[in-house]
């Protein structure tokens, strides 16, 4: 069953999002490898980047031990033996998980260098320690001579940096030219709009290749059975502005999810 909105599904933003990237990228590599032959591949690479949990609880105790925590000592055989106290509590530590990150990298064939990096943001992107990794390769990017094309398909966390403010709609795509930065080529996109088709700049004596950015998404939502992954009935993990509500449930109402 194909989903019930016509460009991003906002059921998607939640814990579902980390497959959908994964997905999403080879999904756009696929669709690319063919238009870039024989004089250029597009290849999805991975790297992973260490997560740590923002909402930590931190607890003020007292600096003086517990009477359960007192050393007491014993003789035995001249010797002052250390009764051990059994822990009063097991606690969990923060520990950082590995995410992991796919990029789409379009290379010439002849040297192999980067021509296009094609980056699908993920949560991790946009907040914490995540995003300063990001931001740093980002800024990489943006000082070499590849282009960079971001896919932000998701409303919670920050945007990449910019002198302008962004209008206010709920996904983006941006694309930097290496010749035009710092002026990025941007397409706002709205909950009632489809993804759009995009171009994805290579070296500068070859044309633009086209990106469907929406038949993407669709590929990977029904070769993968999202719907079947999706809870309809309930409202989206990330929750939708009261202004869009109305219009989000007549969508599933007519698509048969809600009564």
């Amino acid at each position: 069953m194909p989903s019930p909105f016509p460009g991003m599904d906002p059921y998607l933003e939640g814990p579902l999002w980390m497959t959908v990237h994964t997905q999403l990228s080879a999904e756009i590599a696929r669709q690319l490898a063919p238009k870039l032959r024989p004089r250029y591949l597009a290849l999805t690479t991975e790297r992973m980047v260490l997560e740590t949990p923002e909402n930590v609880a931190v607890v003020a105790t007292s600096i003086y031990p517990d009477v359960g925590v007192t050393r007491t000592t014993r003789e035995s055989g001249g010797m002052a033996a250390t009764a051990m106290a059994p822990a009063p509590l097991h606690l969990a530590t923060v520990v950082p998980t590995p995410v992991p990150h796919v990029t789409v990298e379009i290379r010439d064939t002849a040297s192999r260098r980067l021509v296009a990096a094609i980056e699908v943001l993920s949560p991790t992107n946009k907040r914490g320690e995540g995003r300063a990794e990001y931001l740093a390769k980002r800024r990489h990017l943006l000082l070499s001579t590849a282009h960079l094309v971001e896919i932000d398909l998701l409303r919670q966390g920050q945007r990449v940096p910019m002198h302008q403010p962004l209008p206010p709609v709920p996904y983006f795509v941006m694309i930097g030219r290496a010749e035009s930065r710092p002026i990025l080529e941007v397409w706002p996109v709205d909950f009632r709009d489809p993804l759009p088709t995009v171009p994805v700049p290579l070296l500068a004596e070859d044309p633009d290749v086209a990106l469907d950015l929406q038949q993407a998404l669709t590929n990977v939502y029904d070769l993968l059975g999202y719907d079947l992954a999706v809870d309809y009935s309930r409202p989206p993990e990330v929750p939708l502005a009261p202004e869009v509500l109305p219009w989000a449930e007549e969508r599933l109402r007519a698509a048969g999810l809600r009564s």
